[in-house]
C-alpha cells in the first residue's frame, strides 16, 4: 500500500489533461485546508491580540520571501534550465541551479541574521501599537524567519520537479504547509503557547521542502553548493527576476504598512484584516490567477512570433471573461458576506461582532476583485512583452496611494463622527468595537481600482488592445451583477428567513440558497442579453476544456498566512 502511494506521488505526469487535473485537485485541496486552518485559528482565539501578534510576525519574513522567491521562481529559472540542457546537457543546468542555491543560502542567511539581531528595533518601528507585547512579537518573528529559508529552497526544488513533470510531488507541497500550521495549533500551542503556532509554520515550510527532497536529491539536476559563481549567468537571471521581485515586494510593503496601521487600532484589527484578506484571495485565485496563468504561455509565444494583433485580441478576451465572472461574484459576496464569514469562521471565540466586522472588511475588499484580477493578467501580459518598467512604476504609485488613502480615511473616521456613523450604518457594524479597521480595505480597494485604470490606459498601445473594447463589455456584466445581487438579497430576506440562524447548517443553507438563486439570475441575464462569454464558456466546457498550457501558480503569487 505504501509503495503504491509513493509510486503515485513520484509518478511522471506527461499528459496535458492529466497535469491540469492534478494541479486543479491539489489546488482545491490546499484552499480547503487553508480555510480549515483559519477556522481553527478563529475558533481558538477569535479576533484578539494573540492572532494580531501572530499575523504581524509574518510581515517581515513574507517580505523577505517574496524578494527571494521571485528569483527562485519556475517562471524565471525554467527557461534558463531548458536553455542550458539544450546547449550543454544536465551538468550545465545543475551548475546554474547550484550557483543560485549557493547565493540564496549566503544572502538570505545574512539578511535573516540581521533581521533577527535588530528584531526589537524593527518591531518597535513597524508595529507601534504592540509596544507592551514586543517581546512576544520579536520571538514569533525570529522563529518565522526560518519559513522563507525552507520555502526558498523548496521553490528551487520545484524548478526540478516541474521541469521533470512530477506535478503530483510539486502540488503536494502546499497541502503539507497548511497541515504543518494545523499541527502547530493543535499539538504545539497547548504546550508552548504562541511560539507553538510559529513552530507549526516552520514545520509546514520544512514539509513543503522535504516532500520534494528525495526525488530532487537523486535527480541529475539536484542543486549543490558550489565554490565558484559565474556572475554573467547570475546577472542574466537577475535582469529578469529583479523587476518582478521589486514589483511583488511592493504589495508586501502595502500589507506591512496596513498591519502597522492596524496595530494602533483596537485589538483584533490585524486579525479581522487578515481573515478578510485571506477570504477575498480565494475568488481572486480562482478567477484572476486561473486566467492570468493560463494566458501567460500563449501571450509569450504570440509576442515572440510577432503576432501582435492576436496578442492584443487574446488580452481582451481574457479581460472580458474576468469581468464576466467577477462582477456577479462581487455582488453575491457583498450580499451573503455575513453568512459566508459565519460558516467559515463562526465557532469558539469568534463571536457575532467579529463576524460582522470581518464581513464588512471582506465586502470592502471584494469590490476591487475585478481590478485585482485584471491587474494579474495585464502585468503578465507586460512581462510577456518584455516590459517590466511600467508595472513597477504604476504599482509603486498605487502602493503609496493605498497607504495614503487608508491613513486619510482612518483620520477622517477619527475626527468626523458623522462620516464614521454613515460608514458603520452602510456596512451594518453599528455598535461594534474597532470599526476604524474599515479604513484599510477602503484605501486598498480604491488604490487598486485607480491602479488598473491607469495601467490599462498606459499599456493599451504596447499591448495592442483598445480600452474602449473593454468598457463596451462592462454593461452586461454590471446588469448581471445587479440582478444577481437583487435575487440573492430577496431570497435572503423573504424566502429563507425561516431557517434557523443559530446553527451552522441553517446559516449555510441561507447563504447557499441565496447564492444559487443569485447565480441563476446572473446566468439568465447573460442569456437574455445574449452575452457571447456565456456561450464561449458553454462551448469550452463541452469542447475545449484544459486546452491550455499548464503552469502551476507560484507561492509568491498568492502568499497568505
Amino acid at each position: 500500500m505504501v509503495q503504491q502511494v509513493l509510486r503515485a506521488v513520484y509518478k511522471e505526469v506527461r499528459g496535458l489533461h492529466q497535469a491540469a487535473y492534478v494541479l486543479a485537485l491539489f489546488t482545491f485541496g490546499s484552499q480547503l485546508l487553508a480555510l480549515i486552518r483559519d477556522r481553527l485559528l478563529a475558533a481558538e482565539f477569535g479576533a484578539g491580540i494573540e492572532l494580531d501578534l501572530y499575523y504581524a510576525a509574518f510581515r517581515v519574513p513574507d517580505l523577505l520571501y517574496v524578494l527571494f522567491a521571485s528569483t527562485l521562481s519556475v517562471y524565471v529559472l525554467i527557461p534558463f534550465v531548458a536553455e542550458r540542457i539544450n546547449r550543454g546537457g544536465d551538468e550545465k543546468a545543475k551548475q546554474l541551479l547550484g550557483q543560485v542555491f549557493t547565493l540564496f543560502l549566503m544572502f538570505y542567511s545574512a539578511l535573516a541574521c540581521i533581521a533577527a539581531v535588530f528584531a526589537h528595533d524593527i518591531v518597535a518601528f513597524l508595529f507601534p501599537g504592540f509596544v507592551e507585547y514586543q517581546a512576544d512579537l520579536v520571538l514569533l518573528m525570529r522563529i518565522l524567519l526560518l519559513q522563507p529559508f525552507f520555502l526558498g529552497i523548496s521553490s528551487l526544488y520545484g524548478v526540478v520537479t516541474q521541469y521533470q513533470h512530477r506535478f503530483v510531488l510539486y502540488a503536494l507541497s502546499p497541502l503539507l504547509y497548511n497541515i504543518g500550521i494545523i499541527i502547530g495549533l493543535v499539538f504545539f500551542y497547548p504546550y508552548v503557547g504562541l511560539s507553538g503556532l510559529a513552530l507549526g509554520v516552520v514545520l509546514g515550510a520544512l514539509s513543503h521542502l522535504l516532500v520534494q527532497a528525495p526525488f530532487v536529491l537523486k535527480s541529475n539536476l539536484s542543486p549543490r553548493v558550489v565554490k565558484q559563481v559565474s556572475f554573467p549567468d547570475i546577472a542574466a537571471i537577475l535582469r529578469v527576476s529583479i523587476p518582478r521581485a521589486v514589483t511583488l515586494s511592493l504589495h508586501q510593503f502595502v500589507l506591512l504598512g496596513m498591519v502597522g496601521f492596524a496595530s494602533v487600532m483596537a485589538y483584533g484589527s490585524v486579525s479581522v484584516f487578515q481573515f478578510a484578506f485571506n477570504l477575498q484571495s480565494v475568488p481572486l485565485a480562482v478567477i484572476g490567477m486561473s486566467y492570468s496563468v493560463a494566458a501567460f504561455p500563449l501571450l509569450a509565444r504570440l509576442h515572440a512570433e510577432g503576432e501582435m494583433q492576436a496578442f492584443g485580441r487574446h488580452i481582451v478576451i481574457a479581460i472580458r471573461h474576468i469581468i464576466f465572472w467577477s462582477l456577479p461574484v462581487v455582488a453575491l459576496i457583498v450580499v451573503v458576506r455575513a453568512q459566508f464569514v459565519r460558516v467559515i469562521f463562526g465557532s469558539g471565540a469568534f463571536d457575532w461582532d467579529d463576524t460582522r466586522l470581518t464581513a464588512a472588511v471582506l465586502a470592502l475588499f471584494i469590490v476591487s476583485l475585478t481590478a485585482q484580477a485584471i491587474h494579474l493578467l495585464v502585468v503578465r501580459a507586460l512581462y510577456a512583452s518584455g516590459n517590466t518598467r511600467l508595472p513597477f512604476l504604476v504599482t509603486l504609485g498605487s502602493s503609496v496611494g493605498a497607504l495614503v488613502a487608508a491613513f486619510g480615511v482612518y483620520v477622517w473616521m477619527l475626527y468626523s463622527e458623522g462620516f464614521r456613523a454613515f460608514l458603520e450604518s452602510l456596512m451594518r457594524v453599528e455598535g461594534v468595537v474597532g470599526t476604524e479597521v474599515l479604513a484599510l480595505p477602503i484605501g486598498y480597494s480604491a488604490a487598486l481600482i485607480v491602479h488598473v485604470l491607469v495601467l490599462l490606459l498606459l499599456s493599451e498601445r504596447q499591448l495592442h488592445f483598445k480600452f474602449r473594447a473593454i468598457l463596451a463589455h462592462m454593461f452586461e456584466a454590471i446588469m448581471a451583477a445587479i440582478v444577481a445581487g437583487g435575487f440573492a438579497y430577496g431570497t435572503l430576506n423573504f424566502v429563507v428567513v425561516g431557517l434557523k440562524t443559530e446553527t451552522v447548517v441553517g446559516i449555510f443553507l441561507q447563504g447557499m440558497l441565496a447564492g444559487v438563486v443569485g447565480l441563476l439570475g446572473a446566468v439568465a441575464t447573460y442569456y437574455v442579453l445574449k452575452t457571447p462569454e456565456l456561450f464561449e464558456v458553454y462551448n469550452s466546457i463541452h469542447k475545449r476544456i484544459f486546452k491550455t498550457d499548464v503552469v502551476a501558480p507560484q507561492d509568491e503569487d498568492h502568499l497568505s498566512v
